[in-house]
């Protein structure tokens, strides 16, 4: 697909708790990175003992080539929405890896480094129902991996919605990419090269769309 960044293998865990919505982050991620970017996905879950409360996982491998292993086993980005799970994926993490935490769940970070919203909070606070607190995530990553497309995963996150809960969504995303906006800075050091990738691309997009006009 044009306009795609290559990517040989990058690995995304997500983790938390039952209750959390991390099996649908995965999966609306999952298919916006495919259906909307183009990308060869394949999607891993695994849930605790119980449906609420326990633990749940879901895991994404993307590749711009054909994915041999679809495990994730040395994660590009860690997303931890609470202490045990942090504490159990933490050492999957890569050297140059990304870490991204909710900041009132983990009190207790592994590391010095790493990115944190207090997505559970913002939830309630900034959006009144605390379930889209896993669309929130959602819209801080797509503002943080380089080779995610805001427009595109937002429209895959409203394709995979009811109708009744699109707007509510709608307005989740949108405050979760302006917050890492605001609060996780310059991008992360082993993703810069893909984020002049990114770039670069969006510069040759451009004359097209205005050509088009």
């Amino acid at each position: 697909m044009k306009n795609q960044i290559d990517l040989q293998r990058f690995e995304i865990r997500f983790s938390g708790l039952g209750g959390q919505g991390i099996i649908t982050l995965g999966r609306v991620m999952g298919a916006g990175l495919a259906l909307g970017h183009g990308y060869n996905v394949t999607q891993t879950q695994s849930y605790g003992p119980e449906a609420r409360g326990g633990s749940s996982r879901c895991d994404l491998v993307i590749s711009t080539e054909r994915i041999s292993f679809p495990k994730a086993e040395n994660l590009d980005l860690l997303v931890a929405l609470s202490q045990e799970a942090c504490n159990t994926y933490y050492p999957y993490l890569k050297q140059g890896g990304v870490l991204v935490l909710e900041s009132d769940l983990v009190a207790q970070p592994p590391t010095n480094h790493y990115l944190a919203l207090p997505f559970t909070r913002m939830a309630k606070d900034k959006i009144g129902v605390p379930q889209a607190m896993n669309t929130i995530v959602l819209g801080a990553l797509s503002r943080l991996l380089p080779f995610a497309r805001q427009t595109v995963m937002r429209k895959s996150m409203e394709e995979a919605l009811p109708a009744k809960i699109r707007a509510v969504n709608v307005k989740a995303f949108n405050l979760g990419f302006r917050e890492a906006r605001k609060h996780f800075g310059e991008t992360p050091a082993a993703w810069e090269a893909m984020a002049a990738e990114a770039e670069k691309l969006e510069k040759k997009a451009k004359p097209a769309v205005q050509k088009k006009k």
